[in-house]
């Protein structure tokens, strides 16, 4: 099986900077430079010492240093030095275990653990339980059981403090899973699994080395301290533990006995602890811009990485037609109220529709309930999601990931937090393009650089070759856009993809998924709040409002001749109309609060804030058809509405929120 090249860049990128932060560290070379040293010392003693670490000499007992013993002898007249030397290699190497197994029990269920809710409720119940175990006498009891295999008994400790690391290693990739960059992978259709192992655990790469190093300090000391108790390996073999033991006996003879050995274990200890100290105080963040290195690239490549900035971009992918439908959308909290009720919506094939409402109105919940990607906790209880033969709502992992990225995409509204920052553009394009497209690595680069020239990027060189914190938000947002075109879906959906930008880049980003529709004949749907950007860009709108729609239509119907109340306060809240209308002295508002999901009753959810409120609005309102034109409009007092649309303009109606 073969491994390609892109495949393998992000770790050897992590061990250079790895590789930085240990030689740039005076501490870090001391504590390396004694570890390795006793490695080697100790694998070569055969080479270099005079005596032999069983080599007794009765004429020479409990000797401090000479010319002939240099850290002197034991009450068998055997040479410290040598003994000390011999002893470490074996020491290390076991000791090593401990983190080694602690690591590999550890990170495969901490990742299961942090997606997956019912996961982490079990292995929380595991690891308080093997936190809460007598971890020495289960120690001791093994010791019984098997004798002094050190090979098992540290194997063993790895198991015990695997409840510590799992504690230290779940908060972290539980905060990671919420990365918007992990949830584009699964929007991209990678593998839940494969998300973690790709995006998670390397971002968890500075805290898993530090705690390795941490565990092997600590094994160090564990075996020193069973071999002290004569629960080591045996005598006459060299143990540091059991070299302390014995110069305890005879520490008022000669004291000195107790020096060089214990003198060796802290200092061991200790350069273990300080390379953790060093690799914990910095962080897996990217190098500087300066330290990245141009790659050579196919000569197609550079062709095309050199756009005419005043070209257009030219979208060579045509996706194939296909009509999203929803209907009757229930989600819901488990065991707890609902927070979509009665959603349906239709994205013809080419048309862009714009879905509105201020903040909490179940805007995004609709959007990620389409991807089957509803936080934990939610889910649909009914209703419908049709996409072509699948019924999204209910459609298993597997079918879900034939479906996202490769069909339908995303975009958020924060890109810099959906690029993942421990990889560059290139690689981060290159990858989803392979796994969608299903090409080698050179036609993906290839792919990736055409994609960025599509999307507008005029030095495509640079930004591939660029980590998401050395780019503009612009920049960014052409990129993420770039990635959700990796697998030429034919519907987007771009959750406030002009929020976090201003008004020139905004135009931009606008301007490119125009091009979009037009090219490809792609649909979009458009997750905002502003209505300026739905009409400027959209065919139909959808209003919500506490989690339902209120009303629906073209975008000219709706904006033009609103027909509900709350649409009307919406566009009473624009400055742009408020400016063009001089009589306008202020924006206004509406009175009270969006009803919390769980108290919205059974009548209209806008009542409560609505000026056209009657008692009949106390009972259930049905979507209704519009009078003017096509679309529907949850209001038994349109009429009253639509008639006052004059009073609305200037001021004296409802205002906005």
């Amino acid at each position: 099986m073969t491994v390609s090249t892109t495949s393998i860049v992000r770790p050897r990128r992590t061990d250079r900077r790895m590789g930085r932060k240990l030689l740039t560290s005076p501490t870090a070379i001391l504590s390396l430079v004694w570890l390795v040293g006793l490695v080697l010392a100790s694998l070569t003693a055969p080479l270099w010492l005079r005596y032999g670490p069983l080599e007794q000499d009765l004429s020479v007992v409990l000797q401090g240093p000479s010319a002939e013993h240099l850290l002197g002898t034991d009450e068998l007249g055997r040479d410290l030095l040598s003994r000390i030397v011999t002893a470490a290699a074996p020491t290390l190497f076991i000791a090593l275990l401990t983190p080694i197994v602690a690591v590999i029990v550890a990170i495969p269920l901490t990742l299961w653990a942090a997606r997956s809710a019912r996961v982490e409720v079990v292995m929380n119940r595991v690891a308080e339980i093997v936190l809460s175990l007598p971890g020495m006498v289960i120690i001791l009891a093994v010791i019984a059981a098997v004798g002094t295999n050190m090979v098992i008994v540290m194997s063993i400790f790895g198991v015990l403090v695997f409840g510590a690391v799992y504690r230290v290693f779940f908060g972290q990739a539980k905060s990671l899973h919420r990365q918007l960059f992990v949830e584009a992978a699964a929007v991209d259709g990678v593998r839940p699994m494969l998300a973690s192992l790709r995006h998670v655990l390397p971002n968890m790469s500075t805290t898993v080395i530090v705690q390795f190093v941490l565990l092997f300090g600590a094994a160090i000391g564990m075996q020193a301290g069973l071999a002290f108790i004569g629960l080591g390996p045996q005598p006459p073999e060299p143990t540091w533990g059991g070299m302390i033991q014995a110069a305890s006996r005879y520490i008022f003879q000669q004291p000195w006995m107790m020096i060089p050995t214990g003198g060796v274990l802290a200092l061991t200890i200790i350069a273990a602890n300080a390379l953790s100290d060093v690799l914990a105080g910095g962080t897996a963040m990217p190098p500087p811009l300066i330290s990245i290195r141009r790659r050579r690239r196919p000569a197609s490549v550079i062709d095309s990485a050199n756009p005419d900035p005043a070209a257009e971009p030219a979208f060579t992918d045509v996706v194939a037609a296909r009509e999203l439908s929803v209907e009757n959308l229930v989600i819901g909290v488990d065991d707890g109220p609902s927070l979509v009720t009665g959603v349906s919506l239709r994205v013809k094939p080419g048309k862009v529709m714009g879905l509105v409402g201020e903040s909490g109105c179940g805007k995004s919940v609709t959007s990620y309930a389409m991807l089957g990607l509803l936080a934990p906790g939610l889910s649909v209880r009914s209703g419908y999601i049709r996409w072509g033969d699948v019924d999204l709502a209910r459609a298993g992992e597997r079918a879900m990931q034939r479906v996202r990225g490769h069909e339908i995409a995303f975009i958020s509204q924060e890109p810099t937090r959906a690029l993942d920052p421990m990889f560059t553009v290139e690689w981060q394009l290159a990858a989803a393009i392979k796994r969608l497209r299903k090409v080698g690595g050179r036609e993906a680069k290839q792919i990736a650089a055409q994609l960025l020239t599509d999307v507008g990027i005029v030095d495509v060189p640079r930004v591939l070759g660029s980590y998401p914190h050395q780019i503009s938000g612009g920049m960014a947002q052409r990129v993420a856009i770039g990635l959700a075109l990796a697998g030429t879906p034919s519907l987007l959906i771009a959750d406030e993809p002009t929020t976090a930008l201003d008004v020139t880049v905004q135009a931009e980003i606008l301007a490119l998924l125009r091009k979009l529709v037009a090219d490809r004949g792609m649909s979009i749907i458009l997750v905002t709040h502003d209505l300026g950007v739905v009409a400027d860009i959209c065919d139909d709108v959808s209003v919500m409002y506490a989690g339902e729609i209120v009303e629906t239509g073209s975008v000219r119907d709706v904006l033009v001749r609103p027909e509900h109340p709350y649409t009307m306060a919406l566009l009473a809240a624009d400055p742009h109309l408020i400016a063009e209308l001089d009589s306008a002295p202020r924006l206004a508002s509406i009175p009270g609060q969006v009803p919390a999901p769980g108290s919205w009753g059974g009548g209209c959810r806008f009542a409560q804030r609505c000026r056209f409120a009657r008692e009949e609005c106390q009972t259930a309102v049905a979507l209704d058809a519009r009078a003017v034109g096509a679309g529907g409009v949850r209001c038994v007092r349109r009429d009253e509405v639509r008639g006052r649309q004059e009073e609305w303009r200037v001021g004296a109606g409802t205002g906005g929120h």
